[in-house]
């Protein structure tokens, strides 16, 4: 009886962390984002910057869900002011993106080596494109309302993980096949999504800025 009841807890911590992070991560809006930054790179070049990208997103979640807390304790930094700090990165990034010229705009294609391959895959397509200051904020709020007590803090922290991983595994397979997804749509409907998404990117680092405002304001 305490097994089975052990389980099922444990299955209600790994949905809670699933539908509490998979809406902010949102690999499914994120992956014509992620096209349109690695649009240079050849398929084979992608699925690997693909992999690396959800390993980093995994390893940032799991991070933040269990020392995310004590990390900023140490250094004495509140959750709103990484919500404002990551709030510009992500405003600046998709302002750039929307600005970004089509490829029939430009001269020429530059070469891609395989040494560049991975030369973004934490910043920013990471972080904080792919696990931004919500999703850390949030990851961290988990944590930190998570048992103390050895044991639960011990399954807390495996059904977390357990939890990353699935949402890492979506992301990778969001990422890896969103070229054909844009060979579905085609170059204009591609387009289009990109800068619909550039400006909803822009749109939630507002959105995640004046949140961090708000409560540093409401304190002062």
């Amino acid at each position: 009886m305490t097994e089975a009841r052990l389980v099922i807890e444990a299955g209600k911590s790994i949905l809670l962390v699933i539908s509490a992070l998979f809406p902010i991560v949102d690999p499914i809006g994120g992956s014509p984002v992620f096209l349109g930054l690695t649009k240079e790179f050849p398929r084979p070049s992608r699925k690997l910057l693909a992999r690396r990208i959800s390993l980093n997103s995994f390893f940032l979640l799991v991070a933040s869900f269990a020392i995310g807390s004590h990390v900023l304790a140490f250094f004495g930094i509140s959750l709103p002011v990484v919500q404002v700090g990551g709030g510009l990165v992500v405003i600046s990034t998709g302002w750039a993106m929307l600005h970004q010229k089509d490829e029939s705009d430009r001269d020429s294609e530059r070469s891609v080596h395989c040494t560049d391959v991975f030369k973004d895959a934490f910043y920013p397509l990471t972080l904080p494109l792919t696990v931004g200051p919500g999703s850390i904020s949030v990851a961290i709020t988990l944590g930190a309302n998570a048992p103390h007590h050895l044991g639960s803090n011990l399954l807390a922290l495996i059904t977390a993980a357990i939890g990353s991983l699935i949402i890492a595994i979506t992301i990778y397979l969001c990422y890896a096949f969103a070229d054909r997804l844009a060979a579905a749509i085609g170059p204009t409907g591609m387009n289009v999504i990109l800068r619909l998404s550039s400006f909803l990117l822009v749109c939630i680092g507002v959105q995640i800025l004046w949140n961090g405002v708000n409560v540093l304001l409401k304190s002062v």
